[in-house]
C-alpha cells in the first residue's frame, strides 16, 4: 500500500490535454503550480509521491507530480496555498469524475493508470465518445 496521497481538480477553462499543456509550458517565470484557498490537511502524504490529477471536460485525463507546497499571501490579505507542480504533464488513462468545487484527495488505489510511454502521443479521443468509454467501464 502506498504511503502517499493525490489530489483531483476541475480543470476549468481547458478543452484538452494538449491545451493545458501547452499552458503548463507557458508558465510566467517557470513557476508551475496552482493556488487554492485551502491548506491540504494531509501535507505530509502529498509530499511523499503524490500527485495532482486533472478532470478535463468531466474525464481525468492527466496529472502531475507534486513537489512541494508554498503559503501565497493574495492581494485580500487571504492566505493561500500553492501547489508546486513538476514538469512533464503525464497522460493518464481516461476516468469519469462528477463535478465538484476545489480539490479532493484522490488515493493511490483510485488514480487512473498512466498510459504506457507509446501510447503518450496517441491522438486524443474526441471528448463525448472519451465520457461515454468512461462512463462503460472501457477507458
Amino acid at each position: 500500500m502506498a504511503n502517499h496521497i493525490n489530489l483531483v481538480k476541475l480543470c476549468v477553462g481547458i478543452d484538452s490535454f494538449e491545451e493545458l499543456n501547452a499552458y503548463i509550458e507557458a508558465a510566467p517565470g517557470g513557476i508551475r503550480g496552482h493556488v487554492t484557498r485551502m491548506w491540504p490537511k494531509q501535507e505530509d502524504k502529498l509530499l511523499q509521491g503524490g500527485s495532482l490529477y486533472w478532470v478535463i471536460k468531466g474525464v481525468v485525463q492527466a496529472r502531475q507530480e507534486i513537489v512541494g507546497l508554498e503559503e501565497v499571501i493574495g492581494e485580500d490579505g487571504v492566505r493561500r496555498c500553492r501547489i508546486l507542480l513538476s514538469a512533464p504533464l503525464i497522460r493518464t488513462q481516461n476516468a469519469q469524475r462528477r463535478p465538484f468545487q476545489g480539490w479532493r484527495y484522490l488515493k493511490p488505489e483510485d488514480a487512473p493508470a498512466d498510459l504506457p510511454r507509446g501510447r503518450a502521443q496517441e491522438p486524443e479521443l474526441p471528448p463525448e465518445l472519451a465520457q461515454t468509454l468512461a462512463e462503460i467501464g472501457v477507458i
